[in-house]
């Protein structure tokens, strides 16, 4: 072939790959948001010859990967922890099986598990079956792009449509749980200089504990609560603390006073009655100058070369506890290649059948053990530890773990 052959040859494959793509992206944008799937099965179908296109969404308790379906074609979910789907979004990774047709190679075909994440949050999974010999290794690259647009057009349908939140239910949420769950940013996250992962415990029946992160260019900002009680009251009050955080935030304030908003807040609602614990802290990105509020229970230990330590603080009332309390922000250094691992009582007062609190011994040995995996899979592995700690499926109290590898610039 000569060289203008070649050219005219590369030029062409270059300009089918960005017309699919970008047909594939005005598809999934002027899709009406309960039709995503819909769109992408079209896309799919009509660009890479697909047989068949399937969205999974992780459930709360990131146990399974519910299938998006409509009934009666419904599929059945599939393992997170043991299932080629289950290993793609584990992986973060494509992941590519052979699927034999009845008529020997010939009927072979390919299915291709793509993963459905949005700036770190890991969604579900996007499965592709494809006839053999219609895959390489651009076509999987255009088919993960596709993939990446279609989670970012999940998060944005989910404010108009509950089809997408409603896939992810393996079992009905109490209304504590749903009022929880809304209120979170995500389940993880991740940019240059740091992965953050978090789970809770119930997934399904939560109450108190909650999580909140929020990043500009040069600052991270991450708190852990503890909300007292139980049930729709638990929830109400972190609700209203956490709101109140968020508003002292976004009004610029430093996090001492961020913290002292909130206490008069929650303070003005319940006069002392119901009270909030939170551990606050603000990161600065560019040199990892950590300021931190601990106001009560949750605990931060730290992943450092090998060895876990608890990090202390002077310890603070919790939000709303008393009338105009002041904080005062202490300050510590994290270093590139830190983990730093927060946890609510629930998972350090974790008893045995016979008493036995789960402890920072115990914790410490969860975090060692489950080093080598990412942060996003840490607070799900801890809380299976604990569960066996505890001897029974059901805890008595929620249970909170957040995950922040630090990598710095």
């Amino acid at each position: 072939m000569s060289d203008r052959g070649f050219k005219d040859w590369a030029s062409t494959i270059v300009t089918t790959i960005v017309n699919r793509l970008v047909t594939a992206e005005r598809a999934l944008r002027t899709a009406a948001p309960h039709q995503l799937l819909d769109a992408v099965r079209r896309v799919l179908t009509d660009q890479y010859a697909a047989d068949s296109v399937e969205l999974y969404l992780a459930d709360y308790g990131l146990t399974v990967l519910q299938p998006v379906s409509v009934p009666p074609h419904t599929l059945q979910p599939v393992s997170v922890h043991n299932s080629p789907a289950g290993r793609a979004f584990g992986a973060q990774e494509p992941y590519v099986e052979t699927v034999s047709g009845d008529s020997g190679d010939s009927g072979d075909s390919v299915r291709v598990h793509l993963p459905v994440t949005v700036r770190g949050d890991r969604l579900g999974v996007l499965t592709v079956t494809l006839p053999g010999g219609e895959h390489d290794d651009g076509c999987l690259g255009e088919l993960a792009e596709i993939a990446e647009v279609l989670g970012h057009e999940v998060v944005v349908a989910e404010r108009d449509t509950d089809v997408y939140l409603q896939a992810r239910r393996r079992d009905r949420l109490t209304l504590a749980a749903e009022m929880q769950w809304q209120l979170l940013p995500g389940r993880s996250c991740s940019r240059p200089e740091y992965e953050l992962g978090a789970q809770l415990e119930p997934a399904y029946a939560i109450f108190g504990d909650n999580f909140d992160w929020s990043a500009t260019a040069d600052r991270l900002s991450l708190y852990v609560t503890n909300g007292m009680g139980e049930g729709i009251e638990a929830s109400l009050l972190t609700n209203l603390a956490i709101n109140a955080l968020r508003n002292a935030r976004r009004a610029g304030l430093p996090l001492a006073d961020q913290a002292a908003l909130a206490d008069q807040a929650v303070y003005a609602h319940y006069r002392g009655r119901c009270y909030l614990s939170v551990l606050m802290l603000d990161i600065e990105l560019a040199t990892g100058r950590v300021r931190a509020v601990d106001a009560g229970s949750p605990r931060l230990l730290r992943l450092r070369r090998g060895a876990v330590e608890r990090v202390p603080f002077d310890a603070q009332l919790p939000l709303g506890m008393f009338e105009e309390t002041d904080y005062v922000a202490q300050e510590f250094a994290v270093e590139p290649g830190d983990r730093l691992v927060f946890v609510s009582d629930g998972v350090y007062d974790a008893a045995t059948a016979g008493g036995a609190a789960y402890g920072d011994n115990a914790l410490s040995r969860a975090i060692q053990s489950t080093r080598l995996l990412r942060a996003a899979e840490v607070p799900r592995a801890v809380l299976r530890e604990l569960s066996g700690h505890r001897g029974r499926p059901v805890p008595d109290d929620d249970a909170l773990v957040v995950c922040l590898d630090w990598r710095g610039r």
